[in-house]
């Protein structure tokens, strides 16, 4: 079994250390204020914020995450206040920064010593502290991307060479400029994740993880498999709060795997439901982790606009999990109500009901207009005030204590985002990300399927060594825009074979095509707009569909493509051979790590055929007639799908019934079969429910 200190190094939490204690809550009470004035008052230039944010969590995450760990009692004292050094040279750096950075500018950006010493060891320190965070992925990646641009770039041939930049001007770029580490990314981290992070310490703080735990547990006591649905459940609830599929996991997951256990699911079963369902917490809003927000920066959508157009696939995701629990909670025959030790749910809300009360706050100011940032402040302060609704006041010592926490939690996070700076800098610098997306386009031969398969295994190599932020950050920077394209051509085409386009269109296209001037302007199969569109040169194609399409759409589109990046990227957490929220919930089971990898795996297949429903189906982009009619045949699909991979619907199948189940699956997901097809899906996939019951109803008779 894995012992705590081995539990806290694989979810990414400090092991705490009673002698740090006192000083690490002094420093994060101090930055958690510091914070929320930089996200109130504040007037001060923003790199200058990042600079302080790099330099306060710096020097936490040297106090948390020290350096090694002795018996010898010597060793570790000498270690701690070499740690404690590292810290404040880290602060020393970001103080630096804001009291020098306009004598550097007055001298025309030559360096001096103390620029390059600062600078150099605050890029280092970077590094150090993502490996102490996240492990060597990372700090390989920087190091081979800095490397890169000095060095070995000049000496690759083909589309990825590089003619390279001087040694001062990539550190000049890396922590002075307003693009490398201390940029739109540590923007993003001292901003928007922060102050959700801290929205999510006072919320569990003031006793709401309670509360949803006993209303997961008193709704799903109402149906079969009733433990387990208490597990997607909470996960979903829980996780629109925290954000983090591992804390998630370790949080509900200590109450709902005893619950699935002993109602007679097997240990590895309940563990990979707890970890897919976990997973599922970062897709549902409001909240969805640290990265909605660099996907607010990427795509430039409202924070509102992300969470509705995210709301229906994240609910299909969490009922996919709910139909593998109750297939398999039928297939061994359980009871058909189980105890779940939970109080009946009119007696919770009657208790709980100001838990809530905050997240209404948070949803009205947003529709209302306010920055996320904003919302979360004040949805803080009307935490703390609905406490004293109920049973649990928060007092001053409360405060204080979700104020540390918030930001102990932060610390990694911090870290790790102002690190990937440094990636991304390079990526955006040497113009990486096009050349990347180049290539996924030619391996494609331009098909957006074999594109979304290979920028899915992509993210399960970088899932890896990788979390989940820096894994969405690195994915969406290189294959974003071959999505996007790739997306938008797929319309293009549309329009072309539509007919009826404008004057600027139509010239466009005679002067690619003049052999085809007579079809143009009129309707068309889409095969011969292809072959029309494909003709056009790649410099006017951006235009013709500015032209064409509705900049909504293609502000839609883009958004499309960096959920699908979005999703695609959790894969990590339950995909093996690493994945953290699968390991995190098989230390509780107690079962092995890579076989409850491998069972998270198959309950969270949605996170693979969601994704293709985004980029095929307007359940993100269509009116909400649209979206709910491919919302609906989608929950019949994927329940299907969850049948013929279990082997059992409402009873067991034969192997040509999960044939049958799995074809009827298909024609519910695939994109465009018209209502015939999905009609006889709905036939054939009844066909089999009416079948399964009566296999059990006759081994009860």
């Amino acid at each position: 079994m894995t012992d705590s200190n081995q539990i806290n190094e694989m979810v990414g939490e400090p092991e705490d250390d009673s002698i740090h204690r006192p000083l690490v809550s002094a420093i994060a009470l101090c930055t958690a204020l510091v914070h929320i004035y930089f996200n109130t008052f504040s007037t001060l230039p923003e790199i200058w914020m990042s600079a302080l944010h790099f330099g306060l969590f710096g020097l936490l995450c040297a106090l948390l995450f020290p350096f090694r760990r002795s018996r010898n009692t010597t060793l570790n004292f000498l270690s701690k206040v070499a740690d404690a050094l590292i810290g404040i040279l880290a602060l020393g750096g970001g103080l630096y920064l804001i009291g020098f950075e306009t004598a550097l500018y007055d001298r025309g950006l030559r360096f001096i010593w103390s620029d390059w010493f600062f600078a150099v060891t605050s890029v280092l320190l970077a590094i150090e502290f993502a490996r102490r965070t996240t492990g060597w992925t990372i700090p390989v990646l920087i190091i081979l991307s800095l490397s890169y641009v000095v060095w070995w770039g000049r000496m690759v041939t083909g589309p990825l060479s590089f003619p390279g930049l001087s040694l001062e001007t990539l550190i000049y770029r890396s922590f002075f400029g307003e693009d490398g580490m201390l940029g739109p990314i540590a923007r993003i981290s001292w901003s928007f994740v922060y102050m959700f992070i801290l929205f999510g310490a006072f919320l569990l703080k003031s006793g709401a993880g309670t509360i949803i735990i006993e209303c997961a547990r008193a709704a799903g006591g109402r149906f079969r498999g009733g433990p387990g649905l208490v597990a997607v459940l909470s996960s979903g609830l829980m996780g629109s709060i925290s954000g983090s599929a591992v804390a998630n996991t370790v949080s509900t997951g200590v109450i709902t795997i005893p619950l699935m256990i002993r109602s007679g699911l097997s240990p590895r079963f309940a563990a990979g439901v707890e970890a897919a369902a976990s997973t599922g917490g970062q897709l549902m809003p409001p909240v969805m982790g640290a990265g909605v927000f660099i996907m607010m920066n990427f795509t430039q959508a409202s924070y509102v606009d992300i969470i509705a157009a995210a709301f229906l696939p994240a609910l299909l995701y969490f009922l996919s999990v709910a139909f593998f629990v109750r297939i398999e909670t039928i297939r061994q025959d359980l009871p058909q109500k189980q105890d779940v030790e939970g109080p009946p749910l009119r007696q919770v809300l009657s208790r709980g009901w100001p838990s809530f009360l905050p997240l209404g706050v948070l949803i009205a100011l947003l529709i209302w207009g306010f920055t996320p940032t904003y919302a979360a402040g004040l949805s803080i302060f009307a935490v703390v005030a609905a406490s004293w609704l109920s049973d649990r006041p928060m007092g001053l010592r409360d405060v204080a204590a979700a104020l540390e926490t918030g930001t102990r939690t932060m610390t990694s996070t911090a870290v790790l985002l102002i690190a990937v700076g440094l990636i991304v800098n390079v990526i955006t610098t040497t113009g990486l990300g096009n050349t990347f997306s180049l290539m996924i386009g030619m391996w494609s031969n331009d098909s957006l399927f074999f594109t979304l398969a290979l920028v899915a295994l992509a993210s399960l190599v970088l899932g890896m060594g990788l979390p989940v932020t820096a894994a969405y950050i690195v994915l969406a920077t290189l294959s974003a825009p071959v999505i996007y394209g790739l997306i938008t051509d797929t319309w293009l085409m549309e329009a072309v074979a539509r007919g009826g386009i404008n004057d600027m269109a139509r010239a466009v296209l005679i002067l690619a095509a003049p052999d085809a001037s007579a079809q143009i302007g009129t309707p068309m199969s889409l095969d011969a707009a292809r072959l029309i569109v494909e003709r056009v040169p790649a410099d006017m194609v951006l235009q013709l569909k500015n032209s064409l399409l509705d900049p909504s759409v293609l502000a839609g589109a883009l958004l499309v493509a960096h959920m699908i990046i979005f999703w695609l990227s959790q894969d990590s957490n339950v995909t093996p051979p690493v994945c953290l929220a699968a390991f995190a919930a098989a230390s509780i089971a107690r079962t092995p790590p890579m076989a409850t990898g491998l069972m998270a795996w198959r309950i969270g297949k949605g996170l693979y055929l969601i994704p293709l429903l985004l980029a095929y189906t307007p359940l993100m982009l269509g009116d909400w007639g649209e979206r709910l009619m491919v919302f609906g045949f989608a929950v019949f699909g994927i329940y299907a799908s969850a049948g013929a991979i279990q082997g059992g619907l409402e009873g067991p199948l034969t192997w040509p019934w999960r044939a049958l189940s799995l074809a009827a699956a298909v024609l519910l997901l695939w994109p465009d079969t018209g209502w015939i097809l999905r009609l006889v899906g709905l036939i054939v996939l009844g066909g089999a429910v009416l079948w399964s019951r009566r296999q059990v109803a006759a081994k009860e008779s």
